[in-house]
């Protein structure tokens, strides 16, 4: 990625505008000023030159601490592109179809049931088709979250704890493999624990853990050396924060303590990093799978995950306020399929995802263009999404 003496590209080389750029900086620092968020961390990249890098507020709400350029944030659901991307590596070797059942290497999902609800009772009906690696990939295996179900599925999700770090990513599975799926595979779209479904498939596929076959095959191949599952003592320092009470509400913000090692390496969202580290996971990807000699996957391969996978009778729940209109998903991220419906700007062929803590990137194409922007603010989460990439966009000359 192309910088001058300074770090940055001159934004004309890569066809942006400096006063759009600098009013953006505006913004965030006024909404710091404001005490809606502690501090951001902000990129963009164009035409293969990085032209933006802003590091504005502290780090967290308590002590005087800056924010840094190397502070670590909880990427949650942005571990899932990660994961789903060394699926697909596994898939190019060979080792796994995506037509298969997961019940083939995890059994426990062999006789899936669906919750259905008839007159205020909760009925279970066997699943018609088999939950396919495919439909882990593209959230629709029936499979859901707590935070996602309804009724009395919301229930038994919540009562089944599933998000506790103490347990492996085995027993986690076969925890999850023994509630109600709340919709029939491949019929809905519904965001779910699916990739920590996946991220156990890697290990069984290659007797490694989920952290030991991202470390060696991802993450060291990119420099990605603060991304991890957890953040050791000499690195704590550096640990992003949000506030102690959410801005909006009043209410108390509790995220996990990234410093104690898990054993749950959550492929649905378990990785903390950084923004240079998660920088070069988006230049990998705009490079077509490549960060400069360091292949990690085929180009014809990335863009099959980047397509729409969403066949046109599956169906999407407005409610869920997760994808958009005008687009579908594809294997690890949403992708755009219009060029209008959302209300958000963006080119055919964008593909995205985001962090419930508020981190998002997205990666457009057609612009030759990726941004990130790495906040600690789950409530303010989407206000500050739409925001910078509004403004990302108007400074595109």
């Amino acid at each position: 990625m192309t910088r001058d003496a300074h770090g940055l590209a001159d934004p004309v080389l890569a066809g942006l505008s400096a006063p759009a750029l600098a009013r953006l900086t505006d913004v965030l620092k006024a909404e710091i000023a404001r005490k809606r968020l502690p501090g951001v961390v902000a990129a963009i990249a164009r035409k293969g030159r990085l032209a933006y890098f802003e590091v504005l507020g502290r780090q967290g709400p308590d002590g005087d601490a800056p924010m840094q350029a190397d502070s670590i944030f909880r990427i949650f659901s942005m571990t899932k592109p990660i994961v789903s991307l060394a699926v697909m590596m596994l898939v190019e070797e060979g080792r796994l179809f995506l037509g298969e059942p997961i019940a083939k290497y995890l059994p426990e999902f062999a006789e899936m049931k669906v919750g259905v609800e008839r007159g205020g009772r909760l009925e279970l009906e066997p699943a018609a088709a088999p939950i396919t690696i495919q439909d882990l990939l593209r959230h629709t295996s029936g499979l859901t979250y707590d935070f996602v179900a309804t009724g009395r599925l919301k229930d038994i999700y919540t009562q089944a704890l599933l998000h506790r770090r103490s347990q492996t990513n085995a027993e986690f599975c076969k925890a999850l493999a023994s509630l109600p799926l709340l919709h029939q595979p491949g019929t809905h779209w519904s965001y779910s624990h699916a990739t920590d479904v996946l991220g156990r498939l890697i290990e069984v596929v290659s007797g490694s853990s989920l952290e030991d076959v991202l470390q060696a095959r991802i993450l060291g191949p990119l420099g990605m050396s603060d991304t991890a599952f957890s953040v050791p003592a000499g690195k704590a320092s550096r640990i992003a924060e949000p506030f102690a009470k959410d801005p909006d509400t009043g209410t108390d913000v509790k995220l996990y303590d990234p410093r104690e090692v898990p054993k749950l390496q959550s492929g649905g969202g378990g990785l903390v990093s950084t923004t240079d580290d998660y920088l070069r996971f988006l230049q990998m990807l705009s490079g077509g799978g490549a960060l400069g000699s360091t292949r990690l996957i085929g180009r014809k391969t990335l863009s099959y995950m980047t397509a729409n996978h969403l066949a046109p009778g599956v169906v999407v729940d407005p409610a869920l306020n997760l994808l958009s209109p005008g687009h579908g998903f594809g294997l690890g991220f949403a992708v755009r399929t219009a060029p209008g419906l959302a209300s958000l700007p963006g080119s055919v062929g964008t593909y995205n995802w985001g962090g419930i803590a508020g981190t998002v990137f997205w990666v457009d194409p057609v612009e030759e263009l990726h941004a990130l922007l790495m906040i600690q603010a789950p409530g303010q989460r989407d206000i500050y999404r739409a925001l910078f990439r509004n403004m990302v966009y108007a400074a595109i000359e």
